[in-house]
């Protein structure tokens, strides 16, 4: 339980398109907004994640040609909003959206590729429980929530505050590539572990 655990705050905590949009939620709307569009992505991540679960993501995915166009619209928008980040110039650019709120969020979990594969990563894998499956997926959506809510929040709270800060230019540019270094990983792992599903 413990490796799950671990695994879910990894996976998490690394930067993807949810933390990154949600941070740039908090810095430019404030606290109210955020926690209305980390509603939105929270019920988005729990609608793949029992998606994942069920199976129905498999069937979907199963499909070359859905499971390629997919990739082709996700990848696409996350290498674009990487490109935004990364040449931002001297001002932190957490990914902005003009109208944020709950059903933004909800939205942007659908075609995130990392909602996908962290969900499929975490409950195809680290079996704790062997005598029950049912009591393991309640744990690990019990476990993964409580972690997910946590660094969410904590990511929220840094797009609020991190504004008020004034930061080096230098300091800025070297946050900015490297957030968009992580989403530009996300793509290539994404395209990766699509052409070796179909080599």
């Amino acid at each position: 339980m413990s490796t799950f655990a671990l695994a879910v705050f990894l996976l998490i905590i690394t930067p993807g398109p949810g933390v990154l949009s949600l941070a740039g939620v908090g810095a430019a709307f404030g606290w109210r907004k955020g926690i209305e569009y980390l509603a939105g992505l929270f019920i988005g991540t729990n609608v793949v994640c029992l998606a994942v679960i069920s199976g129905l993501a498999a069937i979907v995915l199963a499909d070359l040609v859905i499971r390629t166009i997919l990739l082709i619209i996700s990848t696409a928008y996350l290498a674009f909003l990487a490109f935004r980040i990364a040449f931002a110039g001297a001002k932190i650019a957490f990914i902005s959206l003009s109208t944020p709120g709950l059903m933004a969020g909800l939205a942007l979990q659908f075609i995130n590729p990392k909602a996908y594969a962290v969900n499929t990563t975490l409950f195809s894998g680290f079996a704790f429980y062997p005598e029950s499956l049912v009591v393991e997926i309640g744990l690990k959506l019990f476990i993964a929530n409580v972690i997910w809510l946590l660094l969410h929040g904590l990511w929220l709270y840094a797009g609020v505050k991190i504004n008020r800060l004034e930061l080096a230019a230098g300091t800025q540019r070297a946050i900015n590539f490297g957030m968009a270094t992580c989403l530009f990983a996300v793509v290539i792992l994404s395209v990766w572990s699509m052409l070796r599903q179909t080599g």
